[in-house]
């Protein structure tokens, strides 16, 4: 079963949103938008129940929103990550002192690099991408601490999109959503795929919490399929943190 969560932390962008690091080329974020954006993200996990932690906006750092890739969070453990950014390794530490309340915390540490938009949890089992972000040292000390917690670990390597979970998703009862480019991936033979084609990649970022799968809007094809796999579906606008290559995992620490 896929866990449910009660608690979400989330930051809103910053008035430096515009000069994070980003790949697209759809020109700078509205900043006014997106955080209209992130307030109705914020009201959706509510709405599904969980207690949403909202941080200060953190001008230090254009990309802060992206909370998801500071750590990664398991009923036993809050792990804090290393990113492979070096403009974004202090949100890392400024992650930690709000996780203790909740969570005994680990840490990777140097010279491992690990961002947790490559961290995909799909049951007991964890799968790892070996990303530009990502490297086999930063996999292998997030690998040592979740196995000792009974969690089952395994890496992947991706190329051609920013993270694992830009291209693959967990939807929960042995399902997958997976960008079609990435359908060949040896570890998804096991799962039921809910495809998504190639003009709609960006879909392949959908997050399933307590049961509802959260989809951007304008993916009309991706939407379909998710509700052909029996799921329901609540869209979100997502495009000024598409515009600066984050999706909805991103933008929340989910536990």
């Amino acid at each position: 079963m896929p866990p449910s969560f009660s608690k979400a932390i989330t930051r809103p962008p910053c008035e430096e949103f515009r000069n994070g690091l980003t790949s697209a080329e759809w020109g700078p974020p509205d900043l006014e938008l997106a955080l209209t954006q992130h307030f109705a993200y914020k009201k959706a996990l509510f709405d599904l129940d969980l207690e949403v932690h909202d941080l200060d906006p953190d001008s230090d750092h254009p990309d802060s929103t992206f909370v998801e890739d500071t750590a990664v969070v398991t009923p036993e453990v809050a792990v804090i990550m290393r990113p492979g950014a070096d403009s974004r390794l202090q949100e890392a530490e400024n992650i930690s002192p709000v996780l203790e309340r909740f969570r005994p915390v680990e840490r990777i540490i140097p010279d491992g690099r690990i961002d947790g938009g490559d961290v995909l949890q799909a049951d007991d089992i964890f799968y790892i991408g070996l990303s530009d972000r990502t490297d086999v040292e930063g996999a292998s000390q997030l690998s040592s601490i979740l196995e000792t917690h009974g969690y089952h670990c395994h890496t992947v390597r991706i190329e051609g999109c920013l993270h694992l979970k830009s291209a693959v998703n967990y939807l929960g009862n042995d399902i997958m959503i997976v960008d079609e480019r990435y359908g060949n991936l040896p570890f998804l033979d096991k799962y039921r795929l809910v495809i998504v084609p190639c003009g709609e990649s960006y879909a392949a970022n959908s997050l399933l919490v307590n049961g509802i799968v959260l989809v951007p809007t304008g993916f009309p094809e991706t939407s379909e399929n998710i509700e052909k796999a029996g799921l329901d579906i609540l869209m979100l606008e997502m495009s000024e943190f598409m515009k600066m290559d984050g999706g909805l995992s991103c933008l929340s620490l989910r536990f």
